[in-house]
């Protein structure tokens, strides 16, 4: 007769056998991932609906493997760079970035810009590629491989515009707790949501108008694969008030140009 563990009581899951700790120490690794000065081990056990002892045995482990360390502050751990090292071995298996690196490079060049590229993982903007700005001093707060939610960017509001139709009901009805007002230009109400992707349909162009970060604008360009799909956004982020210098529209056409460059080299060909 087996019994479960309480930790499994609490999460109402079954294990696959014999991988429990695997689970659980990828589950913490996942938590401390949002810690980047670290996590005090109570805290982290009440996130992860463990045993504190459980969840300290897991800790030693994965110190001992070299994936977590002891952070400054006493009790607290945090992740280490190996983890880095690892996550850039797995983009560089993926050959969109050999391809679309050399076109990002250019318009890092042309615009100065911070540059962005991303893809879509479930319902979340993945990045996976990002070039510092060549002029000025604004570096953003995104980093490779950073989830971002699609509503409050300008890449995912890419990835929502040529979805299917009824995606985008869908994504609002089933993620209420993460659609919120983080500042008073963010896209909260359905309605102007599907406003805003009929617009980027048109103009095959996405903006981020102050909507993730007061002073911080966005212009995402889409980039069609063999099939026509969006798989991937290309995207410039700057000051607002330096894009009011440049002007939009030479920003966009500066964005399209490559997000369509990168789209003939994966296969892609316009409609006749």
């Amino acid at each position: 007769m087996s019994h479960k563990t309480a930790d499994e009581e609490r999460s109402g899951k079954e294990k696959p056998l014999g991988s429990q700790s695997l689970f659980r120490g990828l589950q913490l690794i996942e938590i401390l991932g949002n810690f980047p000065n670290g996590c005090p081990l109570a805290h982290l056990a009440e996130l992860a609906d463990m045993n504190k002892s459980t969840v300290h045995r897991l800790l030693q482990g994965l110190h001992a493997s070299g994936y977590v360390t002891p952070a400054p502050s006493p009790g607290s751990y945090r992740l280490t760079t190996k983890l880095i090292s690892i996550g850039q071995k797995a983009l560089t298996s993926l050959n969109i970035i050999h391809v679309a690196a050399p076109h990002l490079e250019q318009l890092n060049l042309k615009t100065g810009e911070t540059v962005n590229f991303s893809t879509r993982e479930d319902d979340h903007v993945l990045l996976i590629y990002k070039l510092e700005p060549t002029t000025g001093m604004m570096r953003t707060r995104a980093y490779i491989g950073q989830h971002m939610p699609l509503y409050c960017s300008a890449m995912g509001k890419i990835f929502m515009a040529y979805e299917q139709s009824q995606f985008t009901d869908h994504y609002w009805q089933t993620h209420q707790d993460e659609i919120q007002v983080l500042t008073r230009n963010t896209l909260t109400e359905l309605s102007k949501m599907q406003e805003e992707l009929a617009d980027i349909r048109q103009f095959k162009r996405a903006m981020d108008r102050e909507e993730n970060e007061l002073g911080v604008s966005c212009i995402a360009a889409p980039v069609f694969d063999l099939h026509q799909q969006v798989k991937y956004s290309v995207s410039v982020s700057l000051p607002t008030a330096k894009l009011k210098q440049v002007g939009t529209k030479a920003l966009t056409e500066a964005v399209q140009d490559i997000a369509q460059r990168i789209s003939k080299e994966i296969g892609f060909v316009t409609p006749q």
